[in-house]
């Protein structure tokens, strides 16, 4: 059965779903936690080896002695959650109405190493703006699937769930909720699946916004090499950006690994909870220096501790560190560089928000998207925009997509 017979075959009921999970795996977590058994300290004096041994003892001392999981999954409880069958694999998402009329409706796709917990906080700003410094006409209706082999979706038994296909089933998920005009959002891999989405210009779709925009020029993409300086001829903007990619494409290691052997990393991230926390932690070295410091008892936005471990906790609950690797592995063997241009000429909008660890320059970002109807460069904010900032990531997704209602 090719896809799109499984997509016309497929089971369309959508079933409300509860989190639940057991009380035995929750205490197997705690035995976990404590009987770990850390490597010694570092011997250099910052990350260049990797997360540093004081900031895992840091986590794994509030891990083991004051999170609670169980507050984690009464928050989720309170959303309305469902799962449905979309091309053999339950999928699952949280599904927010406005009780505003006429409120568009928003589909927003996370990333690794994130889950649905990533864009919680922007769900009350987006469907109720008013309460939120905003308009009433602003309002969404909000849909935040988990990706498949992430959190509370299945996981693919088979090849091909790349950004293509997960981008074909989000078209399905909203036509499915009744959903006749839409849009679309994503950072990450909720950029790649975005941009797949206006590829692909399924019907309904008027356009999408993306706070890590895929934008590099394939002539320049060529020219990447470890170590190598950047071209000349480039702008100030387009060379900081030509060496973030660079830096990026060499230095992290997670995404080597991932992309050529997820299943052998996946039996130490399946084993130990540590050693997950701290694969999930290695993300960029903005980012992780924010959450060391978090650890330590400094704030990061509007991401706690306890954020930071409810994704870390979903991760190991779910045992989807492995499945959720493999998307890396998928995009790797279709040769798709992440950063090389989208080609998108749906209406789309991007943000850029200063401490993301590739900042794109507006010249290149308007020749990957056509269409490029909103461009800014947000005050604050890192990475992961949604989670930190949640209240600025709000107006910046009503303003990107006021034009497209």
């Amino acid at each position: 059965m090719n896809t799109d017979d499984a997509l016309i075959n497929a089971d369309t009921a959508i079933r409300p779903f509860h989190v639940q999970i057991a009380d035995e795996a929750i205490a197997d977590l705690r035995r976990r936690i404590a009987a770990w058994r850390p490597p010694e300290r570092e011997p250099v004096n910052d990350q260049s080896q990797g997360v540093q041994l004081a900031m895992v003892q840091d986590l794994v001392r509030y891990w083991a002695t004051e999170y609670d999981w169980r507050r984690c999954e009464a928050k989720l409880n309170t959303l309305p959650q469902f799962t449905t069958e979309i091309d053999g694999l339950d999928i699952h998402f949280i599904h927010v109405r406005s009780a505003q009329q006429n409120a568009l409706p928003l589909i927003v796709s996370h990333g690794w190493p994130g889950s649905v917990i990533e864009q919680l906080k922007i769900i009350e700003p987006l469907t109720n703006p008013s309460q939120y410094r905003g308009n009433a006409s602003d309002a969404f209706d909000v849909v935040i699937p988990s990706l498949p082999g992430y959190g509370f979706s299945a996981k693919p038994s088979t090849t091909g769930w790349g950004p293509d296909r997960i981008a074909r089933a989000w078209a399905v998920l909203m036509q499915r909720l009744g959903y006749t005009r839409y849009v679309a959002q994503g950072g990450d891999w909720g950029t790649a699946i975005s941009a797949a989405m206006a590829c692909q210009a399924p019907e309904g779709l008027a356009g999408i916004h993306v706070n890590f925009a895929q934008m590099v020029p394939p002539g320049i993409l060529g020219q990447i090499r470890n170590g190598d300086p950047a071209p000349t001829g480039l702008s100030q903007a387009e060379k900081r950006a030509y060496e973030q990619v660079a830096f990026n494409t060499y230095h992290r290691g997670y995404g080597v690994i991932q992309g050529t052997r997820p299943q052998t990393i996946g039996y130490s991230l399946a084993d130990s909870p540590v050693g997950l926390a701290a694969w999930l932690l290695d993300h960029d070295m903005g980012t992780y220096e924010h959450l060391a410091q978090l650890f330590a008892g400094d704030p990061y936005g509007a991401i706690s501790r306890d954020d930071w471990l409810d994704n870390t906790s979903l991760y190991w609950l779910t045992n989807t560190a492995t499945s959720a690797a493999r998307l890396y592995w998928q995009q790797a063997i279709t040769g798709t560089n992440f950063y090389a241009a989208a080609d998108v000429s749906l209406p789309a909008a991007v943000t850029v928000f200063p401490q993301e660890y590739v900042q794109a320059p507006r010249t290149w970002t308007e020749q990957a998207y056509h269409n490029l109807i909103y461009f800014r460069e947000a005050e604050r904010g890192g990475h992961f925009a949604a989670w930190e900032q949640p209240q600025l990531f709000s107006e910046e997704l009503r303003a990107a997509f006021r034009p497209m209602r």
